[in-house]
């Protein structure tokens, strides 16, 4: 087992992709899944130890190999380089399956509340032009996640959105309708999009759990199979759920919420690989 800093964005100032990898298994047939994670914190911060290290780990410990991504946030969140971000991770993640010891062919996405939002990004827009810059001549769609995990996330610009996290994408605190409706994911979903799971608190009273329901009618109106659970209590920014992120807090609603992570990590089992990529 190791732990790698990677400092894959040299000219952004304070981001970096940070591994931990179980580098034990060299036959390809028993390589591991990756997964991407991206903590959330209104793309004003970045809440690393809550939402990106303890969440890495828990991930190694059920069988993957995971990455932690901190990305650009206010005032370097315009002109989509969080998005180019991540889609420059999960490249980089595959073109490194043989020495990270994992199937480049699953390589999933997982984010909470803002960085929910930049995890569904990665999959409604790996094909955005921006992004297809960024990537150059490499496959297409070596940037698009295998799945994506939305963990109370931000999705809509409309009446139900976490306008702080829209306004610092735009870099103005005065953006317009049409300037957020850019990053309104719910909009964006088409066949391309991958599977996803999503869960979310019914009590969320930073980000409503709205949110979730719209992104998951998208990808029902666009055929795209997804899992969506939704807990009666429990406040925003849950993470894991476990004592070690909660403050050592602990109970029966904590306990329930905390399925959550079983279930994605069985979810992610029945996911096929990618038909629109080709490594």
């Amino acid at each position: 087992m190791k732990f790698e800093h990677i400092d894959l964005f040299p000219d952004a100032e304070n981001t970096y992709l940070k591994a931990y990898v179980c580098d034990d298994m060299p036959n390809f047939k028993n390589r591991r899944k990756a997964v991407l994670v991206i903590p959330g914190g209104g793309y004003g911060m970045v809440c690393t130890d809550r939402e990106g290290d303890a969440v890495a780990r828990a991930f190694l410990a059920a069988g993957f190999n995971a990455f932690v991504l901190r990305y650009s946030v206010k005032p370097y969140a315009t002109d989509f380089r969080p998005l180019i971000q991540a889609a420059v991770s999960i490249k980089y993640i595959r073109e490194n399956a043989e020495r990270f010891s994992i199937d480049p062919d699953f390589v999933y996405v997982i984010g909470f509340s803002a960085g929910g939002h930049l995890a569904g990004s990665a999959g409604v827009m790996w094909n955005h032009p921006k992004v297809r810059e960024a990537l150059g001549d490499a496959p297409e769609g070596i940037g698009r996640p295998t799945g994506m995990m939305l963990c109370y996330p931000v999705i809509s610009s409309g009446e139900k959105a976490h306008r702080g996290s829209f306004l610092n994408l735009c870099g103005k605190e005065s953006a317009t309708q049409e300037e957020m409706d850019v990053y309104s994911l719910e909009n964006l979903v088409d066949g391309t999009t991958p599977p996803a799971f999503i869960w979310h608190t019914f009590a969320d009273n930073c980000v409503p759990v709205e949110n979730s329901i719209l992104m998951a009618g998208a990808l029902r109106e666009n055929d795209i199979p997804f899992e969506l659970h939704i807990y009666p209590e429990g406040w925003h920014g849950m993470s894991l759920a476990t004592p070690e992120v909660l403050g050592g807090k602990d109970g029966k609603m904590f306990e329930h919420i905390r399925t959550w992570f079983p279930l994605a990590v069985q979810w992610s089992d029945t996911v096929k690989p990618s038909q629109h990529f080709v490594f």
